[in-house]
């Protein structure tokens, strides 16, 4: 899960992390309202979207008079920002957050990550920060810093002064960058962070070290745990297939393929997805029903692989462990019949009540491509989209 950058800063604040002060906003007067309140010759006026590159797409603007402020919140509320998270189709921008500005003398980088490998938090540092990070680690991965904090200690004074003075802090600032560092390594521990950004972490002109930008995500695993967390949910920044398909408890990805995919099993459907693209089609999603599918989940599934208009045809993909053949027989039947299917199915099935399981796609009357092997599935599938387009 993901929150917006005024919701970090919350975050962060809490967990002693110096933040600038800022009002988020949900219309334009209010960004001016919230201008006035906040006082002061500069602010600025940033879009809130679940996405990385704003200031690049235009969503990010300095104002210097309470004119400008309504100025470039006039043509941020509402637009179609586009940045190389968002894809070419863009995110509408629904929130605004105003900020007071800042002397900002140095931008710098630090996030929080969880390393699979060593089984740590891992700090990251820089001291190249701001809107080109990415092309940092490419081109200068030198200058990228990093240290695996043991999590029976916690993030250590030495260690967070070592990093701090790696990345150009002077010694006058070192207490106060400290300070931040072990507040965001807090701040990503006690709320089940995947990922904790700042970016930029400044250096104002009187040595002052600010975050001047927040992103988390969140494990969606631990979200049972995080109610609070879980208060800062905009599902307006959400796929609605994917939100939809939350409340049955289906994994479901939106891509951008025309093939639809329901499979059991994460590696299932990753192995799925590539043996469709190995014969020259593409997946439309990545559906994982789970090892305990019901029939009402599988008709679920398939109202919302329907909902995507580019769908030319459906791939079922089952390997009968957990989950028997025969139910999710029963439950393509039943969703084929409820949404009135026109595109063409192709289903393979394996393992528990494997007979039975394809004896009841048979004896149903529905027009099904049976297929026995993943080779087979993949070719009839992409044949039938090819022949549906």
């Amino acid at each position: 899960m993901k929150i917006h950058e005024y919701q970090g800063k919350e975050i962060l604040r809490k967990f002693g992390v110096t933040v600038p002060r800022g009002i988020p906003c949900m219309s334009v007067d209010e960004a001016v309202k919230a201008a006035e309140e906040l006082g002061g010759p500069v602010w600025v006026v940033k879009a809130q979207i679940h996405a990385g590159g704003r200031g690049k797409g235009g969503g990010v603007k300095v104002a210097k008079s309470i004119e400008q402020v309504r100025e470039y919140a006039n043509q941020i509320m509402g637009m179609q920002l586009v940045t190389h998270q968002t894809g070419p189709e863009g995110q509408k921008v629904r929130r605004l957050l105003i900020e007071e500005g800042a002397d900002i003398k140095k931008e710098l980088y630090v996030s929080m990550v969880t390393d699979r490998v060593t089984q740590k938090v891992v700090l990251m540092a820089s001291s190249e920060g701001g809107m080109d990070i990415e092309e940092v680690a490419h081109s200068n991965p030198e200058k990228i810093h990093s240290i695996a904090i043991d999590p029976s200690v916690g993030l250590t004074d030495a260690e967070a002064d070592d990093i701090a003075t790696k990345i150009g802090i002077p010694a006058e600032s070192l207490a106060e960058a400290r300070q931040n560092l072990k507040g965001l390594y807090q701040a990503y521990w006690e709320t089940d962070s995947s990922l904790a950004e700042i970016n930029p972490l400044i250096l104002t002109g009187n040595g002052k070290v600010i975050a001047l930008d927040a992103k988390f995500n969140f494990d969606a695993n631990a979200l049972f745990r995080q109610p609070e967390i879980m208060a800062y949910r905009d599902l307006d920044e959400e796929d609605p297939a994917e939100v939809e398909a939350s409340k049955f408890d289906l994994a479901y990805i939106s891509l951008d393929g025309n093939i639809g995919c329901l499979v059991n099993g994460a590696g299932l459907a990753m192995a799925t997805m590539d043996t469709i693209k190995l014969f020259g089609g593409e997946p439309a999603n990545f559906l994982d029903v789970g090892g305990g599918a019901t029939a009402e989940k599988v008709t679920e599934a398939f109202k919302i692989m329907l909902k995507n208009p580019g769908l030319k045809a459906i791939l079922v993909n089952i390997f009968g462990g957990i989950m028997r053949c025969d139910v999710i027989a029963e439950g393509v039947i039943t969703a084929s019949k409820a949404v009135s299917l026109k595109v063409p199915l192709v289903v393979r099935m394996k393992g528990t009540n494997e007979d039975l399981g394809k004896k009841m796609l048979a004896d149903s009357g529905l027009p099904i491509i049976a297929a026995d092997t993943m080779e087979d599935a993949a070719k009839a599938v992409v044949a039938a989209a090819a022949g549906n387009a």
